[in-house]
């Protein structure tokens, strides 16, 4: 008999990216490296190294982003928006797992360790860049935010497991 109160889920990292500037497209990836307490080397949001369009609104929480492939799918069928993973502007495409009950919760992605701080939440921005009227078809559905506990390399792939 199961423990009914361990989590049973698993995802799989399906897409990375990161971009050194705002504004700049999101480049992909096959792996990223995370920093512990400061964020994706070379992306834009690093700690200390600041240079995102929200980099004047500085947040611990917001280390490494992550979306969900369902959302992709559900905004292509739902809305007729066709999404592409270097669109979204995170930086790691899962699948496999119901992000928005993770906020809160520390959880393992790859070989590294992430706390999910808060949901994501959409911006006029990204509609400027994209072209594409996405802010009301994402909201409760644009990511999750995560600090980097412990640091290391992610690759496409990858399981996201409960920590």
């Amino acid at each position: 008999m199961r423990d009914s109160t361990s989590p049973s889920w698993t995802g799989v990292v399906r897409h990375l990216h990161k971009t050194p500037r705002a504004f700049l497209p999101m480049e992909s990836f096959d792996e990223l490296r995370l920093v512990a307490g400061k964020g994706i080397e070379g992306d834009r949001y690093m700690i200390g190294q600041e240079s995102g369009f929200y980099s004047h609104k500085p947040e611990e929480g917001r280390q490494i982003t992550l979306f969900e492939v369902e959302t992709l799918e559900a905004l292509a069928r739902d809305a007729r928006i066709t999404l592409l993973p270097e669109e979204h502007r995170r930086n790691v495409t899962v699948e496999g797992v119901p992000l928005n009950h993770l906020v809160g919760r520390k959880f393992w992605l790859g070989q590294t360790l992430l706390e999910a701080t808060r949901l994501s939440t959409p911006c006029r921005h990204i509609e400027e860049i994209l072209g594409k009227a996405v802010f009301d078809p994402m909201i409760n559905r644009s990511g999750l935010n995560c600090r980097i506990l412990e640091g290391g390399v992610v690759r496409i792939g990858d399981v996201l497991r409960p920590f």
